[in-house]
């Protein structure tokens, strides 16, 4: 009978608190060998597989350095205080993660980009909500801005001060881009709750920047939150590595050298249409010999520099000298030639 349970034990499988006691659990997740400098593919590596992994823009980043610039001028403006402004992070996130972790309560904007036709998001935090307030109706600096009354919605003066403070950061944003592309982000619409923001599907991937803003002793911060599946039009610009600090464009330079091009001797030559003879023709020509054409003054006559044509005009004389009277201009108002 001894033997027979015996037996049994050794056929019984064995239970999971058999297999993995904490001795195995810190072998899965390799504390041991975090200790010995050692690397192995354990249980951690796994779970991070499934993070989001995105590609590195290098040219956003500049973007996004540029709003920080602008955006801490114009709110200086805008608030009469002294703002100082930051980009903390820019993380890639799934759309319905990021739904699922905006503190509330909170105001969230969507704008479009009218170039792309797609639609992104801007988040208000409350603590940003309250100090802007604050600031823009002269309350104290020592006032606390950052404490919600629980079950009141916002008001429309509330509502209608951060309208405008996301009027202010688009038009901003836009600006920032115009080194890159032409694209206009237009302000849509406010919302006060995350389900009716849903701009993309909830496992789009979506690119989320952080930007604090601090106003002395107040202060909140705003997400920029864009798909990615947005910026597919331009992703081949802003995967381009950027050289200097003005996207290429030294103003004083362009100036400069605009004026001295003003300066600049072109040579232009005038021909009459051509003619055509026959060869025959063309072998008796001799010292002497008139060639009748059948130009008249009327005819068009092309000006060209280095085989550019520039203008198209008609034969005539001035104080005794054959001139060329302009009619047409053949390149374009950028100075593109046609």
């Amino acid at each position: 009978m001894s033997d027979m349970n015996e037996k049994t034990q050794q056929n019984k499988p064995e239970t999971l608190s058999d297999v993995l006691d904490q001795n195995n659990i810190n072998k899965l997740f390799d504390k041991e060998n975090e200790e010995k400098g050692t690397h192995l593919r354990n249980l951690a590596e796994i779970l991070d597989s499934g993070k989001i992994h995105s590609e590195r823009l290098p040219i956003l980043d500049v973007v996004f350095d540029r709003l920080v610039r602008l955006l801490t001028t114009t709110l200086r403006n805008f608030t009469s205080d002294n703002v100082d402004i930051r980009c903390s992070r820019v993380t890639s996130i799934r759309f319905s993660d990021y739904l699922n972790s905006i503190p509330l309560p909170t105001l969230i904007g969507v704008f479009k980009a009218k170039q792309w036709d797609t639609p992104a998001l801007i988040t208000i935090d409350s603590q940003l909500v309250y100090s802007i307030v604050d600031v823009l109706l002269g309350g104290r600096k020592s006032a606390q801005t950052n404490n919600r009354i629980e079950g009141r919605a916002y008001t429309t003066l509330e509502r209608n001060l951060v309208e405008r403070l996301v009027e202010v950061i688009l038009s901003d944003f836009t600006e920032a881009f115009s080194p890159i592309c032409d694209v206009d982000f237009q302000y849509e619409r406010l919302e006060t709750n995350p389900r009716f923001a849903a701009i993309v599907h909830e496992k789009n991937v979506t690119m989320k920047i952080v930007f604090k803003i601090e106003m002395e002793d107040r202060g909140g911060q705003f997400d920029l939150v864009i798909p990615y599946s947005s910026i597919g039009p331009i992703r081949d610009l802003l995967l381009q590595n950027f050289m200097g600090e003005k996207f290429g464009c030294d103003q004083i330079w362009e100036d400069h050298l605009a004026d001295r091009i003003q300066e600049a001797d072109i040579k232009l030559e005038a021909a009459l249409p051509t003619e055509e003879f026959s060869l025959g023709e063309v072998l008796n020509w001799k010292i002497g010999s008139q060639i009748v054409l059948s130009s008249t003054m009327q005819s068009p006559i092309h000006l060209s520099s280095q085989n550019y044509q520039l203008l198209l005009g008609k034969l005539g004389q001035k104080n005794g000298h054959v001139a060329v009277k302009v009619n047409d201009i053949l390149f374009g108002k950028d100075g593109e030639l046609q």
